[in-house]
């Protein structure tokens, strides 16, 4: 994910504070030129920030969605990040479902990394 700086956040800025708009609107929102508005904001349609809404299909509407919405909240980390991409996007569905079942088990009283002999051995002393 390569963003321009600062137009990019400006776009997503822009988004999350009025809503979904055209093109028109967020280049006067953001002080830049419209032809540079749309030509970022299919890109950043293509990276998950933003998503071009109805009614039509050539309609022109966009608004932030939430990887965009965290691509804010981690903007002055953009420079810094190795790989924004994975930064915004958090861990992965798989991740969340190993560390669920791993808090489960925790919450049931399983572990299985103690020997139950040694912890009631250990209780009856």
């Amino acid at each position: 994910m390569k963003l321009r700086q600062p137009t990019d956040f400006l776009i997503l800025e822009a988004l999350e504070d009025k809503g979904r708009n055209v093109a028109t609107n967020l280049a006067a929102h953001t002080g830049k030129s419209r032809k540079n508005i749309n030509t970022r904001l299919p890109v950043l349609e293509d990276y998950g920030l933003v998503e071009k809404i109805g009614p039509a299909e050539r309609s022109g509407l966009y608004e932030i969605s939430s990887t965009g919405k965290a691509a804010l909240v981690y903007q002055d980390q953009y420079d810094e990040a190795d790989d924004f991409e994975d930064l915004i996007e958090g861990p992965s569905a798989g991740d969340l479902d190993q560390d669920a079942d791993s808090q489960a088990a925790f919450v049931r009283g399983e572990n299985g990394d103690v020997d139950d002999e040694n912890v009631n051995a250990d209780a009856d002393e």
